[in-house]
Formats: structure tokens, C-alpha cells, sequence
């Protein structure tokens, strides 16, 4: 699979992608750091990339429709801070990968995954 990581997210997860065998950026591969939420999109749809996100705007689904994108994951975390953030991802990664995500929108929180 190929992912592109938001810049709200530690570029350190690139990392855990590549090593389970994932296609993996971040927005700062692209000099895409601080661009408009639709600009990013648009060169995710392009690239046919998963997005992983912290960014609950991205979740709009009216704005952004689910199913004119490989996958969008909205990571919803308890608590806040780069150690905090990268545990949290990383520890849901596996079961993550195990769905379906193409024109699926992943809600990740502490307690669940909702897919919608």
C-alpha cells in the first residue's frame, strides 16, 4: 500500500510503514507543509496514497467524499505529544492494515475504529 503522512502526525511513523512493507511520505517530501487541505488531497488522490491524518477537518465527508479516495485515516488520540501520538498510531498500525481502506474514512480513536 502507499501512504502519505500529514505534517500533525511524527514523520518517525514513515518508518514503521516501510518495515511492514508499505510506500510511505510524509507532506514534507512533497514541500507540501502548511498547504490548503484540499491542495493535499488533491496530490493524494493523484498519487493513489492513503492518507493518515490527525486533522478533523479531513473528515468532513461531505467535503471530502470517502469514496474518491484510496483511504483517509483520522487519528483521534487521548492524549497529546509527539511520544504519545507515534505510540498510539503505531500500536494501531496492524490492525489498521488488516482492513479495507479504499474510499473508506477511518475514525481511530482510544476505544474504536469507525469506518464510514
Amino acid at each position: 500500500m502507499k501512504f502519505k503522512l500529514d505534517e500533525n502526525l511524527p514523520t518517525e511513523l514513515l518508518g514503521e510503514l516501510q518495515a511492514a512493507g508499505h510506500e510511505a511520505q510524509s507532506v514534507y517530501d512533497e514541500g507540501l507543509v502548511g498547504a490548503a487541505d484540499p491542495l493535499i488531497l488533491e496530490k493524494i488522490k493523484e498519487e493513489s496514497r492513503i492518507f493518515l491524518t490527525m486533522d478533523k477537518g479531513i473528515g468532513d465527508v461531505r467535503r471530502y467524499p470517502p469514496n474518491e479516495f484510496e483511504g483517509i485515516i483520522l487519528f483521534r488520540p487521548g492524549a497529546s505529544g509527539r511520544k504519545a501520538v507515534f505510540e498510539f498510531v503505531r500500536t494501531r498500525l496492524p490492525q489498521i492494515l488488516a482492513l479495507k481502506l479504499r474510499g473508506r474514512l477511518l475514525v481511530v480513536t482510544d476505544k474504536r475504529i469507525r469506518a464510514r
